[in-house]
């Protein structure tokens, strides 16, 4: 005790010393940058008062609005980092001090007013990685300085008016990856010693004064995805050697005065872009295949001749296909179509206006989704007769845009003391929080056509944002000229009303420092506002500096984070102690191994043998515990062998009694525990092998064999069944907690098994006069989409959270639909069509004809379950004698055995025996799901305390 006192006060006095030395010091941050940030500001108008911060203190020590200090350097200062100034109304010019931050690597005053020119000065920070200067007044030339800048990754300067050619030093820009330069009036010759950047991935120069010739050099560039140079006045025509830049994802060239003829562009395997529209291009179009990548092709306003070539055909992702205005000939293809799979807002459009065509196929009919141009042709004299005059009325080709309709359901209106809002995704109806808004321009997208791709961006944004999907909520989008695509986004906090300021700070941080790439197919994006609303008193308090009482905060911090270390200290030595323990504890297994009726304890060399030493060809999924692997026993039995991660262990004693309280589940559709093995540090659960994987993979769109309503049914009986025993039978009951289409797995007859306990709870025990309390109190856990609201909120884990989460998957049975996607939530979706009376609407197409009475009381069912009220959704004996009741109202001609041949052929047997029948219905609706999670992905060990 007497040593741990000695440390305590030592570690005290440590700290008070540091804290000395910081907090009294003269200055922080280098004295130069601070004299540097004072002559920017001189230069800089601020109408908004948004530099006040500037006018007293230490920069860093301070916090002044838009710096981002680094205290990591050789010497006793701090040093600017990052200056972030954008979207604040700035006026002035950029002054020359600015070379002098010699350890700025980010310099950011996008969308203000700034007016001179770039400082040569700026050539001076070898630091720079990001040079944003876009969307102000600049003119002048860029500095040859700019170009020896070795760690610049990004140079925007579009949006401005500067003028002169793109200096020659810029070859030696090793490190640059984005050229924006675009919309400015640059002017001369692209030097072809560009070619040598072996890093260049966007050169955005379209919208400019540029002449000569284009450089055949530049597909020498190893890296370049997109070349965007419209609107320029090159001369010549484009290089054949262009046909050969292999990364290429987007060539566009509109109006830029090109002649001659279309290079073959065959050799581009990831072509999804070409614009060559407005040039002088002649000759026919080429045959050779494109990419099947290929979005847009617009050939239009050029004087191309011959008859449209038939390698249109096999291009499944074509959304626009444009040869208006030229001197084509011949028919009009019938079949460009052929290969597209539409449904949901897939769109093709195909603009022949104004071309020499005169004959159209007497069988032309194009599904709804095509919408045909042929107004101008010599074809349409005779529209009448051939019956295509819907098609020769001269239009236009307009670029979607949207907004997205809100469902609240007569919610109740939000707090008004701050922005609180409806998060139209949440999977917590009606739930009211308060976003932050984000305006993002996708500066050169691959596409012509945002709608199909949606879900794809919520996907991937998120994804990088490290967000839920149901976080983001894009509220309105609008093509613009280039052609770019603006939208304003709201991102939502999760599972609860507010933000933290260090996750506003982090979300600023990650978009305003370009820290993520988009998919290829939406090309680079520029942020244009990030927009805090009620957050921002907050977040100034954050960066005010030391306020009133702050010299009390920080001692009562120190003294905080003393207590911690003397804490984290102490936890340090006791657990090398238990470690030293546990590992002892661990060799000597025998001491806590009992022997478990029906369960198997193997050994670590069985495990290896049974997985080929798990082997990676042998892994058919992974979760939180551990991987999962397909092994075969000695006796030749198929098995799933989990193996934990190390920071999943246990203690041999809990695992053991963990083993006992699995080796109680005995039910026909629940997932069987085979064995276990704990030894040589090693602990593995060994399950029956489910040879059919998860109902998610069988909803998926990718299903080869979609399921029948009859297999589809039997599942959710089954699975109902399974959770029923879990609450009613088990020894202790359990809440499962985690129920979902992915953790419920298939037998090779398709017979449900509900598997991954790791979230579950053990049902409330009795109190003290025998009475149940009805719920566990819990930290909210599960997965979005599936989670009952009421548990949301009041963290009241009930059996009642279970019958929400299967009404759920009773949904995604019922709809072949994820439980969020697109921005929209199924149980709202569902409620929504069956109080409009087109219950019919969104059941899924590919289960073929079913019985409509017995969908209508599954779909009833299923929202009964997904009530919002707990007391209003059934019970789960409830729900398995209701699933009884509709399995028995079902026709003979529709039942069939589950198994996967019978899910093949039964479609055939009941459209033939009830073709007749008018109660049959086959409703066109479209399902809208993707991949599902690896088999097993998810299970986990119960992590549960035994009674």
């Amino acid at each position: 005790m007497p040593e741990a006192q000695a440390l305590f006060f030592v570690v005290i006095l440590v700290l008070l010393s540091f804290y000395n030395v910081r907090v009294s010091g003269a200055q922080s941050t280098d004295p130069a940058e601070v004299n540097a940030l004072r002559a920017i500001r001189s230069s800089l108008v601020d109408p908004m008062n948004h530099l006040h911060t500037w006018n007293s203190g230490d920069p860093c020590l301070a916090n002044w609005a838009g710096i981002f200090c680094d205290a990591m350097s050789n010497d006793s200062y701090q040093h600017i980092r990052e200056l972030q100034l954008l979207k604040l109304n700035l006026s002035g010019s950029l002054a020359p001090e600015l070379g002098h931050l010699s350890h700025l690597k980010i310099f950011d005053v996008m969308w203000n007013k700034i007016n001179g020119s770039i400082p040569k000065e700026m050539g001076n920070i070898t630091t720079l990685k990001l040079l944003l200067v876009s969307g102000n007044q600049l003119s002048g030339s860029i500095p040859e300085e700019i170009g020896y800048l070795p760690n610049l990754d990004r140079l925007q300067i579009d949006q401005n008016q500067i003028s002169g050619p793109i200096p020659k030093s810029f070859a030696n820009l090793s490190s640059i990856k984005h050229f924006h330069m675009n919309n400015n009036s640059l002017s001369g010759q692209i030097s072809p010693e560009l070619s040598r950047l072996p890093l260049l991935l966007h050169f955005l120069m379209d919208n400019n004064n540029l002449t000569g010739y284009l450089p055949p050099e530049l597909s020498e560039m190893p890296k370049l995805k997109i070349l965007q140079l419209d609107n320029n006045n090159f001369s010549g025509s484009i290089p054949d050697s262009y046909g050969n830049m292999r990364p290429l994802l987007k060539l566009s060239l509109r109006n830029c005065s090109v002649k001659g003829t279309i290079p073959d562009l065959s050799g581009i395997p990831q072509l999804g872009y070409l614009d060559l529209s407005w040039n002088q291009l002649e000759g026919s179009i080429p045959t050779n295949k494109l990419s099947t990548n290929v979005t847009t092709i617009d050939l239009s306003h050029n004087f191309l001749n011959g008859t449209i070539p038939s390698n249109f055909s096999g291009l499944p992702n074509l959304q626009l296909l444009s040869l208006a205005n030229n001197l084509l000939y011949g028919s009009v293809p019938s079949n460009l179509w052929d290969n597209i799979t539409f449904g949901g807002n897939r769109s093709l459009v195909l603009d022949f206006q104004s071309n020499s065509l005169t004959t159209v196929p007497d069988a032309f009919d194009p599904p709804t989704n095509v919408t045909v141009l042929l107004h101008g042709n010599p074809a349409c004299a005779y529209a009448d007769r051939i019956n295509i005059a819907n098609f020769c009325q001269p239009q236009l080709v307009n670029k979607a845009s949207g907004n997205t309709t809100r469902l609240t359901f007569n919610c109740s209106p939000c707090p008004a003391d701050v922005d609180y809002e409806y998060n139209p995704s949440s999977p917590i109806p009606c739930f009211c929080a308060v976003p932050l808004g984000v305006d993002l321009r996708l500066k050169s997208p691959g596409i012509s056509d945002f709608r199909p791709y949606i879900y794809d961006f919520e996907i991937n944004l998120t994804s990088l944002l490290k967000l839920f999907v149901y976080q983001l909520y894009i509220d309105r989008y609008i093509w613009e000229n280039g052609p770019r695509l603006n939208m304003h986004l709201r991102l939502f906090p999760s599972n609860s009303s507010l933000f933290n300021v260090t996750e506003i700070l982090r979300l600023r941080r990650v978009l305003s420092g370009w820290e993520i790439t988009l998919s290829d197919v939406f090309g680079p994006y520029e942020l244009l506002n990030f927009t805090l609303g009620s957050y921002a008193n907050e977040i100034h308090d954050r960066s005010s500096g030391i306020s009133k009482g702050g010299i009390v905060g920080i001692l009562m911090g120190v003294f905080a984070g003393v207590t911690a270390l003397s804490v984290i200290f102490t936890v340090f030595i006791m657990r090398r102690r238990s470690r030293k323990g546990l590992s002892s504890e661990r060799h000597s297994l025998s001491k806590f191994s009992i022997k478990i009726d029906g369960v198997k304890c193997f050994t670590f060399e069985e495990m290896a043998l049974a997985t080929d030493n798990f082997n990676s060809s042998t892994q058919v999924g992974q979760g939180g515990y551990g991987n999962v692997y397909k092994g075969i026993l000695a006796d030749g039995t198929v098995v799933a062998v989990k193996r934990a991660h190390e920071e999943s262990l246990q203690g041999s004693k809990e695992f053991c009694t963990e083993i006992e309280l699995l080796s109680r589940l005995h039910h026909r559709n629940l997932v069987s525990l085979i064995g276990y093995c704990d030894e040589q540090d090693e602990q593995m659960l060994v399950y029956e092998f489910m040879p059919n994987g998860t109902l998610r993979d069988h909803l998926s769109a990718k299903s080869v064999v979609p399921l029948n309503f009859s297999t589809r049914l039997h599942i959710a009986l089954g699975a109902a069944k399974g959770i029923l025993y879990l609450h009613t039978e088990a020894d202790p009951p359990i809440f499962h907690r985690d129920i979902k289409a992915s953790n419920i797995l298939l037998d090779s007859k398709f017979i449900a098994k509900v598997a991954d306990f790791g979230l579950s709870k053990l049902a409330p025990e009795q109190n003290i006069e025998g009475i149940f309390s009805g719920y566990v109190s819990t930290v909210v856990k599960g997965t979005p989409g599936y989670l009952d609201p009421e548990y949301f909120l009041t963290h009241k884990l009930t059996d009642r959270s279970d019958v929400y989460s299967l009404g759920v998957v009773f949904l995604e049975l019922l709809t072949g639909m994820k439980p969020i996607a697109h921005g929209k939530n199924i149980v709202r979706e569902a409620s929504l069509a069956c109080h409009s009376g087109k219950m019919f609407s969104i059941i899924d197409s590919r289960m073929g004809p079913y019985p409509p009475e017995c969908i209508e009381q599954f779909v009833l069912l299923a929202l009964r379950c997904c009530q919002d009220e707990t007391d209003a959704r059934p019970s789960m004996s409830e729900v398995v004698r209701e699933l009884e009741i509709i399995w028995k109202m079902m026709p003979e001609a529709y039942i069939t055995t589950p198994t996967e041949e019978s899910i093949a052929t039964s479609s055939d047997k009941v459209s033939k025996s009830v073709s007749k029948s008018s109660a049959l219905r086959n409703p066109n609706s479209s399902s809208n799901v993707s991949t599902s999670d690896d088999v097993y992905s998810g299970m986990h060990t119960v992590s549960v305390t035994p009674r």
